[in-house]
Order: C-alpha cells, then sequence, then structure tokens
C-alpha cells in the first residue's frame, strides 16, 4: 500500500480530474483524515471539510446518525460508519465521503471489538460501502493504519 501522501497526492490528482469534493467524517481519528488531506498544497480544489464526531452526540448533532442506532449498534458498528459517511454527503455540499469508527486504544477495547478494530463507511454516487478492519499495533499505528486505509478505499471507490 502507498504511504499517506502518496495515497493523498493520487486521490487529489483523481478528484480533480473529474471534479469531486469530498468530506471526512472522523471519530477514531480524531481529524487525522481531514489534516491528512490538507497537509497537500492546493486542497481546498476538492477537500471540502471534515466533521470531527468522536462522542456520540456529536455523531447525531453534526452527521445525523439517529441516537437509536449508536445504541442499538454501538458507535463501533457497520450501521454506524454508514450512517456517519452518508450523514457526511448530506451535510457538505460534496460527491464522496470517507468515515471511520473503532478503538485506537490502548483502552477501551472489549472481547467483541478488541483494541484495533475500526468500521469504515464510504459514501459515493454509486452508493455507501461498509469494511471491518483490525489493525495491530499502539494507538498511533492503528490510528495511522485507519488513515490510510480509509483513503485507499476511497480512492478505490471512485466513480
Amino acid at each position: 500500500m502507498m504511504n499517506t501522501p502518496e495515497l493523498v497526492a493520487a486521490l487529489a490528482r483523481e478528484l480533480n480530474s473529474r471534479g469531486l469534493m469530498m468530506a471526512a467524517a472522523e471519530s477514531c481519528t480524531g481529524g487525522l483524515i481531514a489534516g491528512a488531506c490538507t497537509d497537500l498544497s492546493g486542497s481546498s480544489d476538492w477537500f471540502e471539510r471534515g466533521f470531527v464526531t468522536y462522542s456520540n452526540a456529536a455523531k447525531t448533532e453534526l452527521l445525523g446518525v439517529p441516537a437509536d442506532l449508536i445504541h442499538q449498534h454501538g458507535a463501533v458498528s457497520e450501521p454506524v460508519a454508514r450512517a456517519m459517511a452518508t450523514g457526511a454527503i448530506a451535510h457538505a455540499p460534496v460527491q464522496l465521503a470517507v468515515a471511520v469508527t473503532g478503538v485506537a486504544g490502548p483502552t477501551g477495547g472489549s472481547a467483541e471489538k478488541p483494541v484495533g478494530t475500526v468500521w469504515f463507511g464510504w459514501a459515493t454516487p454509486a452508493g455507501s460501502f461498509t469494511e471491518h478492519q483490525r489493525f495491530d499495533g499502539d494507538r498511533a499505528a492503528v490510528r495511522a493504519a485507519t488513515v490510510r486505509h480509509a483513503l485507499a478505499g476511497l480512492l478505490q471507490r471512485l466513480p
């Protein structure tokens, strides 16, 4: 897999060539996806905004994720990742969004959702997609792997 700056550069080229804009809805990465995107000069041509929705209330207030959905499935779940991605599309003038929600550690894990568990959501004109990954390493490693996977996943799903 490409490193993060290479992924961002590739994503920028592809979004620019298609005239598309993206947004990021982040929980466990706390804005690292938006930060990686905006590290590239000229990113305002294709990166519109980031939502850092670390708390459950923020997911509901900023992205419209139903509180009942979070209560029923937990914040780190497929339905919440999907709702975060589609909520970002609904709350920003963009065609594409990526969402991440997970357990970066070292605390917060459980038998069902161990540290390193991350759910991804991507919303595109072709629909919404989700995926689950489990990353090894410390908090920084889990978050860095999450950023890379989120960007690579969006790049793969471009219309």
